[in-house]
């Protein structure tokens, strides 16, 4: 049955004040009974002390660096040895309450730079008491083996997303199971041993080669997942817990990629409305509808017309998937969009294309990365007519990104390493964990943080009410930052509701990201799609 999560409410705030009875309501259903926590692995052998050497960069001029060896596979841990890249900007206090590992989510993202961001993001006070480390999970970024499955997988122009009829359908199934089967080819040997439950064991093996009885963790997005996995395994080991944008734990990941496409087109309609506003800049109309029309419009002209060569449907729905995950990116959308319908000019959407949705190399790693995990992770349908009519059914209702995540999705239909079961990631064990969530997050729906809240027993939801950006501690909301640092001094947190910050207004000439959108350097760590 399609899973579907309405559009968050836009008076969710009083409903806070009693998230005991809101967690009731709202919390996902289940589709299938999850697995018992996996065991806890068996303590790492004393591990070697890490060798940390500068690294500094201009804006981090702290930062270190080093590597860890850990297990391919821990339940054989004297057998073959991979390597973690980890980075870290040391305590300064004269007592440090110990490691603060951060991820900036994925499955796929390198959190090397994040520390040092972190650590210089944080109230000065703060960051002295933790070393920030940063790490590339097992096979992202400089980790080594680092995957890389299917070198221009999204190399422009690809097929219409939305496959109107078989001839398209058929080459958007030809494009992913060849990248299926290319990580098969390439990665065998590694393929059974990229998930979240590994990835979660190596932090066990991190926080011995630290040295610390206890370790702390901040996780954006899919972070927060990881981060509840190693919590479930190692209770007894968490010092504090905080999960940004939290993933629904109960619908990893089929189910929670349906909720992101009615969650995301929500979303391209605020943006749309917010065009709207400003129709004495972008001259697009008055009426949101009528906006959203002339984007369409746009995207069936593209159809046959690729702006530039590079920008059709498909790549039209990467650029201003974005959008989205952060407002920021808003006015340089609209004047991409204004250009191209109002004053026949496709350069600033081939721009436009370029800056957001284009695929650096550097992405083939972190995609396949993400590929891996989401199918190793959990069972997905094994039958193309299941997806084919559960995207139809969400299509109809949320036409802007249904298929073209569909298809980012679809290798696992066809993966060949056998999936497990998802963890059962429940918590009474845990010292009280600090939540936060955008009451309007497209990429991890509120509801997915109400469920989360109630499995951590003894945790507190922190909500920005009509926020609606992926990743929001840290990103310049003064109310947030506030919590996050008192937790973080403290270990004391309680539910609260913070008001969003304002939405961005168009961009002047000089101006790329306005200040009033806040957060464009964690967004640039963050990126998109996890």
């Amino acid at each position: 049955m399609l899973h579907t999560v309405p559009h968050p409410s836009k008076k969710r705030a009083a409903a806070l004040l009693s998230l005991s009875a809101v967690a009731a309501a709202l919390a996902s259903p289940v589709v299938a009974a999850p697995a018992p926590a996996p065991a806890p692995a068996p303590a790492p052998a004393a591990a070697a002390a890490l060798r940390w050497s500068g690294c500094a960069t201009p804006r981090y001029p702290t930062l270190q660096c080093a590597s860890l060896k850990v297990p391919l596979d821990h339940d054989r841990p004297a057998g073959r040895q991979i390597s973690l890249a980890l980075t870290r900007v040391p305590h300064t206090a004269a007592t440090s309450q110990g490691p603060l590992l951060v991820n900036p989510g994925g499955p796929g993202g390198s959190g090397r730079t994040l520390a040092g961001f972190v650590a210089s993001a944080l109230p000065k006070d703060v960051a002295a008491q933790y070393d920030v480390i940063g790490f590339d999970p097992r096979g992202v970024g400089r980790s080594e083996p680092a995957l890389d499955c299917g070198a221009g997988h999204f190399k422009p122009v690809r097929p219409d997303s939305v496959p109107l009829d078989p001839a398209t359908e058929q080459a958007n199934l030809e494009r992913v199971r060849s990248f299926a089967e290319s990580c098969q080819t390439k990665h065998a040997d590694v393929l059974p041993y990229v998930g979240t439950v590994s990835a979660a064991r190596d932090l066990e093996v991190l926080r011995t080669a630290l040295g610390a009885e206890r370790l702390s963790y901040f996780g954006y997005s899919y972070g927060t997942y990881l981060g509840a996995v190693y919590a479930r395994l190692h209770p007894d080991r968490v010092h504090r817990l905080v999960l940004d944008s939290v993933v629904d734990p109960g619908g990893v990941w089929y189910e929670d990629n349906l909720a992101q496409d009615q969650a995301f087109d929500a979303r391209h309609k605020s943006f749309l409305a917010w065009v709207a506003q400003y129709d004495a800049t972008y001259h697009l109309g008055t009426d949101p509808a009528a906006v959203e029309e002339r984007w369409y419009a746009m995207r069936t002209a593209l159809r046959s017309a690729p702006a530039g060569g590079k920008v059709g449907p498909a790549e039209l729905e990467d650029t201003y998937m974005p959008g989205g995950y952060y407002n920021g990116y808003w006015p340089a959308l609209a004047e991409a969009f204004a250009a191209y319908a109002v004053r026949e000019d496709p350069k600033p959407l081939v721009a436009a294309y370029e800056r957001f949705g284009a695929v650096e190399p550097s992405a083939g790693n972190s995609y396949s990365v993400y590929t891996a995990v989401q199918c190793r992770d959990s069972a997905w349908p094994r039958d193309w007519n299941t997806w084919r009519a559960d995207m139809w059914r969400t299509h109809a209702k949320a036409p802007f990104m249904t298929w073209n995540n569909a298809w980012y999705n679809a290798p696992c239909a066809f993966w060949k390493t056998e999936p497990l079961r998802t963890p059962d990631v429940t918590n009474h064990d845990l010292p009280p964990a600090l939540l936060f969530q955008a009451s309007e997050d497209a990429a991890t729906p509120f509801e997915g943080a109400v469920a989360m809240h109630d499995k951590l027993a003894g945790s507190a939801l922190v909500v920005e009410e009509g926020g609606g950006n992926h990743g929001v501690a840290l990103s310049g909301n003064k109310c947030l930052d506030e919590k996050l640092a008192a937790y973080l001094r403290t270990g004391q947190a309680a539910d609260a509701v913070c008001p969003a910050q304002p939405a961005p207004k168009p961009a002047t000439a000089t101006r790329a990201v306005p200040p009033s959108a806040g957060g464009a350097a964690l967004h640039g760590l963050l990126g998109f799609r996890g």
